[in-house]
């Protein structure tokens, strides 16, 4: 787990830019997209390439368990998570894969 801790934001050109998440080493974490106003938190696990997060604050309501796949090569993170109720994604060719650049 401690490969993925830190804080990480979306790059220009992926399509929700700015939005950024913190992984703490106390298994909780938050996200925001501060220019949309919408933050969120939670606990998560993650281990051998894959990811589980408990969403249960959300300024919209999103809630529940996201699953997915995780990578980190150099400061980029690379995420593919489900919506909650699907399956956890098999590769990152789901649509629902992210860049993230490390920035703390």
């Amino acid at each position: 787990m401690s490969d993925i801790l830190g804080k990480w934001e979306q790059p220009a050109g992926q399509p929700f830019a700015g939005l950024w998440f913190e992984f703490k080493a106390d298994g909780s974490f938050q996200a925001a997209l501060e220019s949309m106003g919408i933050f969120s938190g939670g606990t998560y696990t993650a281990a051998d390439g894959k990811i589980d997060m408990d969403q249960t604050e959300h300024t919209l309501g999103l809630l529940g368990k996201f699953e997915g796949l995780y990578a980190i090569e150099g400061d980029t993170l690379t995420m593919a998570l489900n919506n909650p109720s699907e399956a956890r994604p098999v590769d990152f060719k789901h649509p629902n894969t992210r860049l993230y650049r490390r920035i703390d």
